[in-house]
């Protein structure tokens, strides 16, 4: 019995001594260099008229375990001023987080004591980041990112100044397409699942592994060199605080999408829901084998009959009516971090998975091609084909990150492995009229079936010396993507008489069925040397390095066409999946029927592969106590070779060297601080577009959906930009931030898509002269406190941009157009810039209410008439027209902790329409492409613990 009691007592003082210790909170942040644009490592923080303190590590991070109660916190430094900061309230199992910059003591060592209140404001770290960059740029931090109640990176993303988000997926910066936007993870390049866009997928990238995002406007020499408007760096965390594990999930309803009966579906396989086909579309035949045609007993050398042949490949090749399926999604994390040894090092983990299924149906979806008429007398656009139909997409999204991390005192070591595992099913049905080679009336059933992945290896490390004057760092990140489209098939019938249909030689085409595969490379490497020195007596950062990036890519298509023999009005009775039942298919016998034939074309399998090998220098000092400036040089060599063969024999390339560019791009940024929250920005950088893989090439790549072909340009050329921006910034409490930009960028060679005079539905990429691109920004976050007291928890989050684009045409494009002006219309050799918006408005209205849990937000986004398609000679321009996005969002957190959260939102609530439009002299607008994405409601719940 005694025994026992002991054992009870033990245990009793053990829990007693636990449950203390886990009423502890927590006091961490980050201290920063007010001097330069790093963080501070070493420097001591101790709570005032305590014993407590620690020491800032290798990240300027700090963690300081205190009781429930307010105190002082105070920062210091050698050289720097001592900063104090009051009222620092801790709650018990919370984490209060304060991150300081210190300034220089300049040439007097005395100790200098701020004193200041501790900015409760969850976005203060990442504005306190931002007045102190080196270039211009916005940012939101992973508490801002709760606060939009956003799932992905794409849904939050939009709430940074000058920031738009296209398709729901690519990131644009102040107008700018997606050839002139960069996003890079952690620092390193990494290709998203579309490799021909510039930009990562945003959506693929869940929101609760976000540290921050950070998008820069103006460019160091430090940075790549291959973008514009901007670069948007997406850091992810690697060391968690503490032990931490969260689960969520949501779904959404689309009012006209989603539980309808008119849905169109393909054929699937078991894994479908996975993201990934099982087998069941893979080629039927060997790609090596002999297809015979159908002559005499239809036998190859082998043997083999082509109506055996034909026989192997699935017959199912109509598109379905089913119902639809609402959107949902789920995902799980956890992190934690461990002492190892008896000394400061610290090992740590992070992982997530996330899983998403989203489901489309667009009904009356639009594709039209118009041409201005011969006679120069009229302004009516002519009809050259329009398609109308009904699409159904399904989209699986699976993705996995986990990474490791360890550091010492003076290094740290990070490894992270992503992957995403992307598949989209695809089925339509469409009827299209032609008008101008061949006056007939086609329908179409479309089955296509697309399954991307790409894993991405990130090692990096950095390390300081003793007194951090120098530091390395480094990173290797190799990334291996596929996309490969999985038995696409097309299936047009010409229509010739009531329930009568043809297969015969016209616009109509055969029936296909398209294997493509593209299998790509990317190896990214960087070194950097970061030496902190004086220079004329004031704090300096001199920084060099290197980088090197190699990518290769393998593209090919197997196409086989679906012919008749015989009598071309097939009884299929306007179905599909007739045309390869048994008794239709051909036989030796009756020598009639269908049969399927290779239809291989030399251009659309091709090799490429290209080198970036940089190298750069920069120097970050102050001219004078306020101005401060960063000049730097990049050097860049840029080597793209080419492996392919024309369709008609005449081009032959093997490891053909096409692009050799040797360049340097000089950067220059200049600060003056007019005081401690007001900055003026000054920068003049030079950048670069170059072209893709796809568009660097002789491929003739067919999208069967809006029946484009893409015909690439081996003779394309890099565009080169000068960028010139100025900037006037003032920093509030309470992140408040009132800014004005203005920039102009000036291009030479730029790349745009140009549709075929003769073939409007061909397009291929060229370039054109010049470009001059003016425009200017207007940023406000202001909180509504000034007003009244009880509206301090509202707040607008508004950016509104004027852009002004000019091209100077090239001679060729100006003569074409002048040759088919119509009668009274005057042609100017100036025109706007493909992709670029004249106009970007965003603004958010926020509520925040952090005691209660309630957050709150109602956005808006519209960009103006922005050039999609330059037409030429009788082919009008295309304008994708204003699209205003509305949305709402409203977040709810329950609990002591605030551990579980529940989130709903509403999108496209003005219920608007995405059109693109033809716009030609004295003519009525007429649809180019039109798609109505619905209204949606979506309702989420998380919970951590």
């Amino acid at each position: 019995m005694l025994r026992i009691l002991k054992i009870t007592s033990i245990l009793f003082i053990g829990f007693s001594l636990f449950s203390i210790n886990a009423q502890n909170g927590k006091i961490e942040g980050k201290v920063l260099d007010g001097e330069l644009n790093d963080v501070l490592p070493f420097s001591n923080v101790t709570i005032v008229g305590t014993n407590k303190g620690s020491t800032s590590d290798f990240d300027g991070l700090y963690s300081i375990e205190v009781e429930p109660g307010t105190y002082t916190v105070s920062f210091s430094f050698v050289g720097y001023q001592t900063k104090e900061i009051s009222e620092v309230v801790v709650k018990a199992n919370e984490i209060t987080r304060i991150d300081v910059t210190l300034n220089s003591a300049a040439d007097n060592l005395q100790e200098v004591i701020v004193t200041t209140t501790a900015r409760r404001n969850t976005e203060a770290s990442v504005l306190n980041l931002q007045r102190k960059s080196v270039n211009v740029s916005d940012g939101l931090s992973f508490e801002g990112i709760k606060r939009t109640g956003a799932s992905d990176v794409a849904a939050a993303v939009k709430s940074i100044p000058g920031v738009s988000v296209q398709g729901g997926k690519y990131v644009f910066v102040r107008g700018l397409g997606d050839r002139y936007t960069k996003s890079i993870l952690n620092g390193m390049d990494i290709p998203g699942l579309d490799p021909d866009r510039n930009t990562l997928q945003m959506d693929v990238i869940p929101s609760n592994i976000i540290e921050n995002i950070i998008v820069s406007k103006t460019a160091t020499a430090d940075m790549p060199a291959d973008f514009t408007g901007g670069v948007v760096d997406i850091v992810t965390k690697d060391f968690p605080s503490r032990e931490t594990y969260s689960v969520s999930a949501g779904g959404a309803y689309n009012f006209d999408m989603h539980f309808n009966s008119n849905y169109l579906k393909g054929d699937s396989s078991p894994t479908d829901f996975l993201g990934f086909d099982n087998g069941n579309r893979d080629i039927p035949i060997s790609e090596t084998l002999d297809i015979p045609s159908p002559v005499g007993d239809g036998l190859n050398d082998d043997g083999v009959s082509v109506t055996d042949i034909t026989n192997q490949f699935d017959k199912r090749l109509a598109a379905n009516r089913t119902t639809s399926p609402a959107n949902f999604n789920f995902s799980f994390s956890a992190g934690n971090s461990y002492d190892v040894g008896e000394g400061t090092d610290k090992f740590g983990y992070q992982a997530n998975i996330s899983y998403r299924n989203t489901t489309e149906y667009f009904k009356d979806l639009e594709q039209n091609f118009f041409f201005k008429p011969i006679d120069l007398n009229e302004t009516a656009l002519t009809p050259n084909r329009t398609q109308t139909g009904d699409v159904g997409i399904n989209t699986v999204l699976l993705s996995g990150l986990a990474g490791l991390s360890y550091k010492t005192d003076q290094s740290k070591y990070s490894f992270n492995v992503l992957h995403l595992q992307n598949g989209i099913s695809r089925a339509g049905k469409f009827r299209t009229f032609t008008f101008i080679q061949d006056d007939i009336e086609v329908v179409r059933d479309n089955i296509e079936y697309t399954e991307k992945s790409i894993t991405n290896f990130n090692l990096s490390g950095s390390h300081v010396n003793e007194d951090a004057s120098w530091e390395v760092d480094w990173a290797l990140s190799p990334s291996f993507s596929r996309i490969n489209d999985k038995d696409v098939r097309v299936t047009p019938f010409e229509v010739v008489g009531e329930n009568q249909f043809s297969i015969r030689p016209s616009t109509a085409g055969a029936p296909q069925r398209l294997w493509r595969d593209l299998e790509e490379i990317n190896l990214a490497g960087k070194l950097d040397f970061t030496r902190k020195h004086e220079l004329f007596g004031k704090s300096a950062n001199f920084k060099f390095g290197s980088a090197y990036t190699y990518k290769q890519r393998d593209f090919r298509i197997n196409n086989y066409n679906v012919l008749v023999k015989g009598n071309t009005v097939i009884p299929v009775n306007g179905n599909p999946d007739n045309l390869l039942l048994p008794e239709n298919i051909w036989l030796s016998e009756t020598n009639s029927g269908t049969y399927v034939q290779g239809s291989f074309e030399p251009a659309n399998n091709f090799e490429s592969n290209s080198n970036v090998a940089s190298a750069y220098a920069s120097e970050e000092f102050k001219i004078t106590d306020k101005l401060k400036s960063i000049i730097g040089l990049r050097f860049e060599n840029y080597q793209l070779n080419y492996t392919g063969v024309n369709n008609q024999g005449t081009l032959d390339l093997n490891d053909e060297q096409i692009l050799d560019e040797a360049d340097f791009f000089p950067s220059a940024n200049f600060i003056y601080a007019l005081n401690e929250e007001t900055n003026l920005r000054a920068s003049y950088y030079e950048t670069t577009a170059r072209p893709s893989f796809k568009e660097a090439s002789i491929a003739q790549i067919f999208d069967p959906l809006s029946d484009i072909t893409f015909i690439g340009n081996i003779d394309i050329q890099p565009s080169y930009i000068s960028n010139f921006d100025f900037r006037y910034e003032r920093y509030g409490e309470n992140g408040q931030l009132f800014a004005v930009s203005a920039f102009y960028k000036k291009f030479t060679d730029p790349i745009e898509l140009v549709a075929f005079p003769e073939a409007p539905n061909n397009q291929q990429p060229q370039n054109v002269n010049s470009a001059d691109v003016y425009g200017a920004e207007l940023e406000i976050r202001k909180n509504f406190g000034f007003i009244s007291e009880g509206l301090s928890k509202f707040s607008v989050n508004a950016n509104f941009s004027v852009i002004e684009s000019v091209v100077k045409m090239s001679q060729q494009e100006f003569e074409s157009r002048q040759l088919a002006a119509r009668d009274g219309e005057t042609i100017d050799d100036e025109r706007d810039l493909q992709g670029q918006s004249p106009y970007l408005i965003n603004v958010g209205l926020r509520y925040d209410d952090n005691e209660k849990g309630w957050q709150g937000g109602l956005f808006y986004n519209v960009q103006g008439e922005t050039l999609q398609v330059v037409g030429i000679r009788n082919v009008p321009d295309a304008y994708t027209q204003p699209f205003h996005n509305m949305s709402f969002r409203l977040s709810k957190a329950f609990g002591e902790e605030k551990q579980s959260s529940i989130n709903f939102g509403f999108s496209n609530i003005l219920n608007d329409v995405i059109e693109t439009n033809y716009n030609s002299f004295q003519a009525e607008s007429r649809i180019y492409s039109r798609r109505d994405p619905g209204q949606q409601v979506s309702l989420g719940y998380s919970y951590k613990f």
